[in-house]
């Protein structure tokens, strides 16, 4: 790939830098809405610790956080594009938008996370603090948590603190709560349900733009909305954007960050000065505070941030001064994001230490590294003149190399972890059911590029991987040359480091649609490379044959490579394309209320397993009924089991209220537990996402929803 299909010319530059250009106010929304989410969650967080996150306070944080976006991006560096392009790509993306949310999701019950961060989001709008505490008295007193067995705790919901002064901790970081607590207070969880779509659409906008700015002319701007439709009909996509997982979120944010650093880079140029160098800086800055500020919604995004630290190292050792504050930016925001788990979040961090830990040490490792050879830099040491030439030869090559690796991965290895780990069990019995050979230890990582070609098809991940190796040649050729980085430099380096990482250990319990969510920065960056590999073949044509001729091979060889990626995207997708997964849980849960209080329940005892993953938070959180939990080795022992529920129902009958007991495995779940048999007061059928774990799914599967409640006494 050459620079003249990646490198905007002084006309574009200067054109991008008029405020009125079409552009420059698509920009300016994916960077004040990307700037927004971050301001809301850490500000949030902090109204949230000390209980004050009332509907006032939400309502009021979200405006000047607003006020904030928009006052700090503006004047900032813009993608130039004109106005036709420029309708296009809104229309792709409204339609996108429209789409997701009509065809939404209705996940309640926390049996995966986006349920769970819904339950989160209603108690934190029920409550207006986290974690949330518990009143001893409305749980029968300290001693039901005191006794082995019980307790508050199930499912992406932690028990923290004394049996005398209980709280409950939800699992993950506080931002997607946050943000989702403000549309379920104006509008009902309808709205809510809604958020992940709408929030979304700028984070495709921002891939648009960034498309648009990478190839050079009136094509990047055209080619800007195929791209966006690539993305957006891409199933990984399309079924996080239609709960309210924190995957939309996390796609605006690094969206937003990635479009900042490819502007500051391309305004930037051979060394900006005066009051242009101080809006790089900006740049630089909001870049680093976005990529780095992700931490608020998704941990893991320590990731992207340990991946720009090289790409600053880099540019301070260019003299480029703008490095700086884009170090500042992403470590500071990323700080602040752990500080906050430490402070909201800390069992879930404790949870997940074993992954985490490492990729802590790897970030501490870089920065010493970069660290050092800054140093070393500064003192006139630079890469051996022999090492330096042979990059553009080695970069391309060793790209093909590794990604044909990992696509032949699963012939000469298979990834295991520890067979007792949950994670594990659960892919033991989903084994079984499947007719599959029993190892629950099997993680499936070497398939993870297996998993892509099935939502976008062999060719395209062929087209990609040249498109990307022929991308890293011309790094490797700006480097040895001397050259000023295109725009595209450091959010390239960024997504291709973040795709081998998940690529080579995905971290996800690898049943199908769940496991797909860790694709979603590869899967974009593997659709985008397609269109950039089609904008530059069609450049190619044009230049070697001029004319009408030249102009109609040039559009038939793009739209043949487009195809190659939108009829396998296209066809994997259209099972998919109108199903609304667990509709009918809103519905469930209102009958399921109702029950409990025409029961007189002022305490509910979820009793078997499936009744502490599914109802027992529901019950705190929708039902507004305090709940507690059996815990397995309670369960496993009937007598014990029921000298407790004895023991509890005396207890909250002495205070003046009534246990009731609730079961959701099988009509005879209570009396196998040694308790009296329930009344079935919930019995309807939803239809959730396949679990499936070696091959593409392509519909859904029927999930009955039944409760019985039962009296302790």
């Amino acid at each position: 790939m050459n620079a003249a299909a990646t490198a905007p010319d002084d006309r574009e530059r200067t054109a991008s830098r008029t405020t009125t250009d079409a552009g420059a106010v698509l920009t300016r929304v994916v960077l004040a809405a990307a700037l927004w989410l971050v301001l809301l969650g850490f500000v949030g967080a902090v109204f949230a610790w000390v209980g004050a996150w009332t509907p006032l306070v939400g309502v009021v944080t979200a405006v000047v956080a607003a006020a904030a976006a928009v006052r700090w991006t503006r004047d900032l560096p813009a993608v130039a594009m004109p106005a036709a392009p420029a309708a296009l790509l809104v229309l792709a993306v409204l339609a996108i938008t429209v789409w997701t949310g009509t065809t939404r999701s209705e996940q309640v019950l926390p049996r995966r996370d986006s349920a769970s961060y819904y339950q989160a989001t209603e108690q934190l709008a029920r409550e207006s603090r986290r974690p949330v505490p518990v009143d001893p008295a409305d749980i029968g007193g300290p001693e039901t948590l005191a006794m082995p067995g019980l307790t508050l705790e199930s499912p992406a919901f932690y028990e923290i603190g004394s049996p005398d002064d209980p709280s409950v901790q939800p699992q993950f970081m506080p931002g997607p709560a946050l943000t989702y607590s403000i549309p379920l207070r104006l509008g009902g969880p309808d709205l809510a349900m809604w958020a992940p779509a709408v929030l979304a659409g700028p984070a495709l906008l921002g891939l648009g733009l960034l498309l648009a700015l990478g190839i050079r002319g009136r094509a990047g701007a055209w080619l800007a909305t195929p791209g966006v439709l690539l993305v957006g009909a891409c199933f990984p996509w399309l079924h996080t954007s239609r709960s309210t997982y924190s995957e939309p979120l996390a796609a605006l944010t690094l969206a937003g960050g990635f479009l900042a650093l490819a502007l500051a880079t391309r305004d930037d140029g051979r060394g900006a000065s005066g009051p242009a160098a101080v809006r790089v800086a900006r740049t630089a800055l909001l870049a680093g505070v976005l990529v780095g500020g992700t931490s608020i919604v998704r941990i893991d995004a320590l990731r992207e941030t340990m991946l720009l630290v090289p790409v600053a190292a880099l540019l301070l050792a260019r003299g480029r001064s703008w490095g700086r504050p884009l170090l500042v930016g992403s470590v500071g925001a990323t700080l602040a994001g752990f500080a906050v788990a430490g402070v909201m979040s800390w069992r879930y961090l404790g949870e997940i230490g074993a992954s985490l830990l490492p990729l802590v040490g790897l970030v501490v490792l870089m920065g010493l590294l970069c660290w050092y050879l800054l140093r070393r830099s500064a003192r006139g040491w630079s890469l051996p003149a022999r090492l330096t030439s042979v990059l553009p030869r080695v970069l391309a090559p060793l790209v093909v190399l590794v990604g044909v690796g990992l696509a032949l991965r699963p012939l000469v290895m298979t990834v295991r972890q520890d067979p007792s780990d949950p994670g594990a069990m659960y892919v033991a019995r989903m084994q079984a059911a499947q007719g599959l050979p029993v190892d629950g230890g099997r993680t499936y990582a070497e398939h993870s590029v297996e998993w892509l070609s099935w939502w976008v098809g062999p060719v395209a991940l062929v087209v990609a991987l040249l498109a990307l190796a022929a991308l890293w040649g011309r790094l490797g050729s700006t480097w040895a040359k001397g050259d000023p980085y295109p725009s595209w430099a450091g959010p390239l380096f960024v997504a291709t480091g973040s795709s081998l990482l998940t690529l080579w250990r995905p971290g996800i319990t690898p049943d199908h649609p769940w496991a797909d969510r860790r694709l979603l920065v590869v899967l974009p960056l593997v659709l985008l490379l397609v269109v950039v590999a089609a904008a530059w073949l069609g450049r190619r044509l044009l230049a070697t044959a001029p004319g009408a001729a030249g102009r109609g091979l040039a559009a038939a060889a793009v739209a043949v490579v487009l195809l190659a990626a939108a009829v396998p995207t296209a066809a994997a997708t259209w099972p998919h394309r109108s199903e609304r997964i667990e509709q009918g849980e809103l519905a469930a849960v209102d009958t399921y209320c109702r029950a409990v209080q025409d029961s007189g329940a002022t305490l509910v005892l979820a009793a078997d397993d499936w009744a502490v993953n599914q109802w027992a938070q529901v019950t705190r959180g929708m039902c507004d009924v305090p709940a507690v939990a059996t815990q397995g080795l309670l369960r496993d022992d009937p007598q014990a089991l029921r000298t407790a529920v004895d023991d509890l129902a005396e207890r909250v009958e002495a205070s003046g209220g009534r246990l009731v007991l609730v079961a959701s495995r099988g009509p005879r779940s209570l009396p196998e537990l040694g308790l009296p048999e329930g009344e079935l007061v919930l019995d309807v059928t939803v239809q959730e996402d396949m679990r499936i774990l070696e091959d593409r799914p392509d519909g859904t599967t029927p999930l009955p929803l039944q409760v019985w409640l039962a009296p302790a006494g």
